[in-house]
């Protein structure tokens, strides 16, 4: 058989047949898959391409491998969904059953430089609170966060209401209510720092999503760049017309 199939690659026809499985439910998380060779009799296909396949497969997040036993299906992803402005990150993750965790790694106040300083409309060595946190499902690290906030609206930030909701506190504390946030998602390649911080191999996958949040007012209240592991994490948009 050729390796194309209706004018896409074999293998890739190959993934998306098992990803259909996995979201039908045939298989489940933590179930063992079929060996490569009962795969190659269930599609007609040579071992290299199941090969490809699950190996596509495995850098995606959709199934694990354990030496000298086979391939598993991996858990659900963490969906998130970023037009929800009402549901913060733990309720989003409880809804899907699973345990969040938000641990703060370092709450410093440090000199607006360079792209901090443009992106929250700063003067160069005006204070900033930066602000480093690690997001958990199940005790697993799913994303790594940098977030920016100007020190003169947001003085005295409290690490502990910091590892619930950085907004509702915002909102409670400084009375500084969210109006919208603009968000660009980009793919980053790991590299020794992220790996460090969300346990994942350098040169991974992830994404990158970096988010401007705006006051009622038009003012820029929060830069931020958070990490997540691909393996880990799936988007959902919605849009209404």
């Amino acid at each position: 058989m050729k390796d194309t199939h209706e004018g896409k690659a074999l293998h890739s026809h190959i993934k998306e047949e098992i990803i259909q499985l996995i979201k039908n439910g045939e298989y489940k998380p933590n179930m063992q898959l079929p060996t490569e060779a009962e795969f190659c009799k269930k599609f007609r296909v040579s071992r290299t391409t199941v090969r490809t396949a699950l190996q596509q497969l495995t850098l995606e997040g959709y199934v694990y491998r354990k030496q000298g036993r086979g391939t598993f299906i991996a858990e659900n992803k963490v969906s998130q969904t970023l037009t929800s402005t009402i549901d913060n990150y733990n309720e989003q993750l409880k809804t899907q059953g699973k345990k969040p965790k938000i641990k703060v790694l370092n709450l410093d106040v440090i000199p607006a430089e360079s792209t901090i300083e443009k992106a929250l409309h700063l003067k160069t060595g005006d204070p900033v609170n930066k602000l480093e946190r690690i997001r958990y499902s199940d005790d697993v690290p799913l994303q790594y966060e940098i977030a920016y906030l100007p020190w003169f609206k947001t003085p005295g930030l409290n690490k502990e209401e910091c590892e619930k909701s950085l907004y509702k506190f915002l909102e409670t504390q400084f009375n500084l209510k969210i109006k919208r946030t603009v968000e660009t998602i980009e793919l980053l390649i790991a590299d020794e720092t992220v790996s460090e911080k969300i346990r994942v191999k350098v040169g991974t996958p992830c994404f990158k999503i970096e988010t401007t949040a705006y006051l009622e007012d038009g003012t820029i209240i929060e830069f931020s760049k958070a990490i997540f592991r691909g393996d880990k994490a799936s988007f959902l948009v919605e849009r209404t017309y």
